[in-house]
């Protein structure tokens, strides 16, 4: 690692100014939906075609940030027809039981024991009689066609009506990111087109040192006023901040490599010096490293050892969703750690669905933004990503605050 040439602590760079984006798909009406979960389906069937070919065998090892491809595809489609074809109180929305007589039987047999991801545990998932690769497309499609057919069909198109199928498309969204991440992490190659979830909105150059400093002022954090909202995003309160000096984009690895290099912290599995160049892994090709790129593939542990290196100190949940609305604020290309535990709002209600809140208070740890592989059906200021700290596999970065 010593050989590799110290990378340079500034520098300027193209980044996507995404700005504050409130996601137009969550108060899209039915027939926008329709199409929306129309384009996330085909991206997934390009996901399964691409992994097809890839890794023929469809075979993963058994690790947290892992789940067999069957089992997810499968379970896309399991989660839709339970909330918007099995759930007679479908236009309920957070109104809805959704548990018992209000759900009626599957399009397959004993689908609730293979992909109920509330009730199957994960190290089992790679044991379970799962269809074969044929089957499981089958079951997507019939299921995205009985789903169309019923919201044609919604009454209306209030937030509560559509609730459920702007939740579908959410949820499909996210494993579709999840797909991504697990091939980057097997080293498999996809194409590019596949991996890219969103659009840049237009790049501005920002200096690796430029801050932006926030008045103190009381912030209203969380989502508030008409749309979907996923639980743990609602109950919108004040929060005081202080004053604060904080990145114009994500820390980059010509910032974190000298921290690397003066400290001997462990890299990223991705990340290696050949012949005193660094190198990125992406997609199973070693490449040059990007030292303007933000870094990629650190857990919140590394986060926080750089910014105590550096004197700094990460942002909290409220500090990071106040910046963004802030001219200047980049913010797009990689997940970001906070310093702010994954913990319900004041007035927390959950919604029916529960596991996007209440098992994973308190051990997980916040995260904001979005990544390049993040759909644009999901990007949202507002949004909480949650994992526990000390995953690496995500396409995770960080910026920091002055202390």
């Amino acid at each position: 690692m010593s050989s590799c040439t110290p990378a340079p602590s500034r520098q300027t760079r193209q980044y996507p100014l995404l700005g504050p984006v409130t996601n137009p798909w969550r108060t899209a009406n039915a027939e926008t939906l329709a199409q929306a979960l129309t384009e996330t389906r085909q991206r997934t069937l390009g996901l399964i075609q691409a992994w097809q070919v890839a890794l023929p065998d469809l075979v993963v090892p058994s690790l947290p940030g892992m789940n067999p491809p069957l089992w997810e595809w499968g379970h896309i489609a399991w989660f839709q027809e339970w909330w918007t074809v099995r759930n007679r109180q479908r236009y309920q929305g957070t109104r809805s039981a959704s548990t018992g007589e209000a759900i009626a039987a599957s399009l397959l047999p004993h689908t609730d024991a293979l992909y109920n991801s509330s009730e199957v545990a994960h190290d089992s998932r790679w044991s379970l009689p799962l269809p074969d690769l044929q089957g499981t497309q089958r079951y997507l499609a019939e299921v995205l066609a009985h789903s169309l057919s019923h919201l044609a069909a919604a009454p209306d198109a209030s937030d509560e009506t559509l609730y459920f199928w702007r939740l579908v498309l959410q949820h499909e969204a996210m494993h579709n990111e999840a797909s991504v991440h697990m091939a980057q992490d097997l080293g498999l190659a996809l194409p590019e087109a596949l991996c890219a979830g969103h659009a840049q909105a237009g790049t501005d150059p920002v200096s690796n040192s430029a801050q932006l400093g926030m008045p103190a002022q009381v912030w209203t954090l969380g989502h508030s006023g008409p749309g979907f909202a996923f639980d743990n995003e609602c109950q919108a309160h004040p929060v005081t901040l202080a004053a604060f000096e904080i990145d114009a984009g994500a820390v980059t690895w010509a910032q974190y490599l000298p921290f690397v290099q003066a400290t001997g912290h462990a890299l990223p599995l991705h990340v290696r010096c050949v012949q005193g160049v660094w190198q990125v892994q992406r997609w199973g090709q070693w490449q040059a490293i990007d030292l303007n790129a933000p870094v990629v593939h650190v857990n919140a542990f590394d986060a926080q050892a750089w910014c105590q290196w550096a004197v700094r100190r990460l942002p909290t949940e409220a500090e990071w969703e106040c910046a963004a609305h802030a001219p200047g604020f980049a913010w797009g290309q990689v997940w970001e750690w906070t310093a702010s535990a994954f913990a319900p709002y004041p007035g927390f209600v959950a919604h029916p669905y529960r596991d996007y809140s209440e098992p994973w208070w308190h051990d997980h740890r916040v995260l904001r933004g979005a990544c390049a592989a993040t759909s644009v059906h999901m990007v949202d200021v507002k949004y909480r990503n949650f994992f526990v700290p000390e995953r690496r596999d995500i396409f995770a970065g960080f910026r920091s605050v002055k202390l």
